[in-house]
């Protein structure tokens, strides 16, 4: 909060009185708590890991939004908290409009809150989520590929290099931007954005402001960048093991975005007649950012036909790659559930044939597979139940559907004339937001870390 502070200072701007207030008091709440705690044993076990993970993604979503909330009173409590689970869910969906005249400190502030979520899911994601069975397979090839378990020797090591390889990235992509034209305040802040798949940009038009084709294709390298499993860039420096390494959601998920980069170019040349040039740079951008869950709009995509929207409908449902920032279904889990399709197929044809589930060069051992299709369900079932709720609150169904889906996938932009690339989510009532604020947190923490404490026998000993 000292940083968003100092901006404010720099700008004259009185807005630095809440981030330094805010800082204080949270700082001396969390020495107490240190205070009182210290010398006393730690017993991890699994009830209290998945405890640990949703209550500290809420404390944070509600530390992020005080400083909003008090520097934009005329919010509410309600859309300054979805602004603020939006940023540390990496989701990219906003209540504010008029960025463009937004004080740089809260700006900032944003982008930070984006920053930390998506450092936060890739530790998540790689450290903690398999510990608990839950993340799908975000370790399976770490485990198989080598005996002892870890790609280093250390969790320390880990930790090191993947905010090592964050921080570097996001560094040399907020150059990228600077040497392209982008205003060194405005690289820096979509920088951090992008490396996280978050979202949040400094105008109401996004990355569309400039007009710069040299800064959509920086955003749509970086923005795959960030999908991509952080593992891979650390398994870079290790020649040996890298060699030994093969993850098939990588390949997949390249192949995915080319080929729906085309189609949507094609559409766009002969449907709205536009250059191959343009038809390629802006498709590509703007279905890199649907697909990693980014949410960075050049223009409003949905006006470009139907069959693009149809294409974007489909590319939210995909998601990054397991152990990346984005979100979404992610590729890895599509991958399994082809494997599993296939082997049923074949098992109707031969019916006494034995069928080996596999990924990649290794077998899927069934736990990985109830976990993909306990995820599968709660997905779909969240996307029912929020769609419904939405509806209760007055949204029309287009609206409540995409919303839910965009929420739950932490996507950013939806459908309609409310949450579509042109608008945002400031014209919903609060009982929405706060259902969608809630979406976009299980959804972050995928399901079941969020969903198990609902159930009564995980209070019980």
């Amino acid at each position: 909060m000292l940083l968003p502070a100092l901006v404010d200072v720099i700008d004259s701007n009185r807005d630095w009185i809440v981030f330094v207030g805010s800082a204080v008091v949270i700082a001396a709440i969390c020495t107490l708590i240190a205070v009182a705690t210290r010398g006393e044993p730690f017993r991890p076990s699994p009830r209290l890991g998945f405890l640990l993970v949703t209550v500290i993604w809420s404390t944070g979503s509600l530390i992020g939004t005080i400083p909003i909330y008090f520097a934009l009173p005329q919010l509410g409590f309600a859309a300054a908290l979805f602004e603020s689970v939006s940023g540390l869910t990496t989701t990219g969906a906003t209540t504010i409009s008029g960025l463009d005249a937004l004080p740089r400190g809260l700006l900032l502030w944003r982008s930070l809150l984006s920053f930390l979520g998506g450092i936060g899911i890739i530790g998540m994601a790689l450290l903690i989520f398999p510990s608990l069975r839950v993340g799908g397979m975000a370790l399976f090839h770490l485990e198989s590929s080598d005996r002892s378990g870890k790609l280093l020797p250390r969790v320390s090591q880990l930790s090191a290099g993947i905010v090592g390889v964050y921080v570097s990235l996001t560094l040399l992509c907020a150059i990228l931007y600077h040497v392209c034209g982008m205003p060194l305040f405005d690289a820096v802040n979509h920088a951090m954005s992008t490396l996280a798949t978050g979202g949040f940009s400094t105008h109401d038009e996004s990355l569309g402001f400039y007009q710069s084709d040299a800064i959509l294709m920086v955003a749509t390298v970086f923005m795959i960048l960030g999908a991509l499993p952080f593992v891979l860039y650390i398994r870079l420096f290790l020649p040996r093991r890298f060699q030994r390494w093969r993850d098939p959601q990588i390949g997949l998920f390249l192949v995915i975005c080319l080929v729906l980069t085309l189609v949507l170019a094609a559409t766009r040349i002969v449907i709205n007649n536009v250059s191959i040039k343009e038809a390629l740079i802006s498709s590509a951008f703007n279905l890199v950012s649907v697909i990693t869950t980014t949410g960075f709009v050049s223009e409003d995509f949905t006006l470009w036909s139907n069959a693009a929207i149809g294409i974007f409908f489909f590319a939210m449902f995909i998601g990054g790659c397991a152990g990346s920032t984005a979100g979404g279904i992610k590729v890895n889990r599509i991958i399994i559930l082809y494997a599993l399709v296939r082997a049923n197929f074949r098992r109707v044809l031969r019916p006494h044939s034995v069928q080996r589930l596999k990924y990649g060069h290794d077998d899927i051992s069934l736990e990985t597979l109830q976990s993909v299709t306990i995820f599968i369900f709660l997905f779909f079932l969240s996307l029912l139940v929020g769609t419904t709720a939405l509806s209760i609150c007055g949204l029309d169904l287009l609206t409540a559907f995409s919303a839910s889906l965009t929420a739950v996938g932490n996507v950013g932009p939806g459908f309609g004339q409310l949450i579509g690339p042109a608008g945002n989510f400031s014209f919903l009532p609060a009982p929405a937001l706060w259902i969608l604020s809630f979406m976009m947190l299980i959804g972050r923490l995928e399901l079941v870390t969020v969903l198990v404490l609902l159930s009564p026998s995980f209070w019980r000993d």
